[in-house]
């Protein structure tokens, strides 16, 4: 006889083991859709789809199944509020990262460090600033520690894009993939983090400034809202460092992708010498360079020497100049960067 008693009570319906009045070609014992003696997928003690007992999806301790159902992970609910909570504990996990690493906090204040020692005092009694009759260590000081501020918040797209490009290459960001979480949530927290640690190296760099010979001279309220024009800058270009880490299969190439293109934009710009000293085309594009607008919005709050001011329309209006490139940039790469986010990883 080829039936087989093994039938239990919760076998799914319409599988029996064995024939009689009501069997059918489907609920006969052997295999076929709904058998329940032998092996098979979700099976009981048979083979095929919708039997429960045995191995395979659906499978549970031999009790029969629900016939067809596959877990999944669950999805996020959506809405504004679930992406500001997730961005929220991405962040709270990379600021907990950076702490437990400080060697990298340490390093990245080094070169801005540097920078200002060496610019101060190697270049400073050999610049004039225009306007001046004679070139002047403590003007030039002046003058240069906006470009120094902008350079810093700008160079941590680097660290950005590297730490990015490790997750990914660690599998790290597949895994948050399979959480019920917002999509570009892994991003933003990325972002914000870094955006953290660069406030942390702005406040270490001004106290050096200060040091050295730097002054404010329009009040603290406008001090800060340099400060914080700076902020919006680097947390714009760290988007650019998100897309670039996601772009590449190694940390290393973000490093080097993330540096490359920082050089000429820093340097073409009004950051350490005024643009009125530039070949006419560079000093046109020096004037238009998002970087230049930061820069220039930062002195006049700060009420540090500006040098002869070009008649372009970023030198003549530099706040809200620095306020549209630095939206136009998130609004730009943000989308791009989430975008290869979910093609980089799918």
């Amino acid at each position: 006889m080829a039936a087989v008693n093994e039938s239990t009570p919760d076998a799914t319906p319409g599988a029996t083991s064995g024939a009689g009045p009501d069997a059918t070609p489907e609920t006969t014992a052997g295999s076929g859709p709904g058998a329940t003696a032998g092996s098979g997928p979700g099976a009981t003690a048979g083979s095929g789809p919708g039997a429960t007992a045995g191995s395979g999806p659906g499978a549970a301790d031999g009790r029969a199944g629900r016939a067809g159902r596959v877990a999944v992970a669950p999805r996020a609910r959506g809405g504004l509020l679930q992406s500001v909570r997730d961005s929220l504990v991405v962040a709270q996990r990379n600021l907990i990262r950076m702490a437990r690493i400080p060697e990298v906090v340490v390093f990245g204040l080094v070169q801005p460090i540097m920078f200002v020692v060496l610019f101060s005092y190697v270049f400073g009694g050999a610049i004039m600033v225009p306007g001046q009759n004679s070139a002047d260590a403590d003007v030039y000081r002046e003058f240069l520690m906006a470009g120094i501020f902008a350079q810093t918040v700008t160079f941590a797209t680097a660290g950005a894009g590297a730490g990015i490009a490790d997750d990914m290459h660690k599998g790290l960001i597949d895994r948050f993939r399979s959480l019920p979480m917002a999509r570009g949530a892994v991003l933003t927290g990325r972002t914000l983090a870094d955006l953290v640690q660069t406030a942390l190296t702005l406040v270490v760099l001004a106290i050096v400034a200060v040091i050295v010979g730097w002054r404010i001279h329009d009040g603290v309220p406008k001090a800060l809202a340099a400060f914080g024009l700076l902020l919006l800058l680097g947390y714009a270009f760290s988007w650019i460092g998100a897309l670039i880490g996601l772009s590449v299969r190694t940390p290393e190439a973000a490093t080097s992708g993330g540096l490359i293109w920082l050089f000429p934009l820093t340097f073409l710009s009004n950051a350490f010498v005024p643009s009125s000293k530039m070949p006419a085309f560079l000093g046109h594009i020096a004037d238009w360079n998002p970087f230049s607008a930061t820069v220039q919005a930062s002195r006049e709050l700060f009420g540090n020497p500006e040098g002869l001011v070009s008649d372009a329309w970023p030198m003549q209006h530099p706040v809200l100049a620095s306020v549209l490139w630095s939206t136009l940039i998130i609004l730009a790469f943000r989308t791009l960067a989430v975008r290869k986010y979910r093609s980089a990883t799918a």
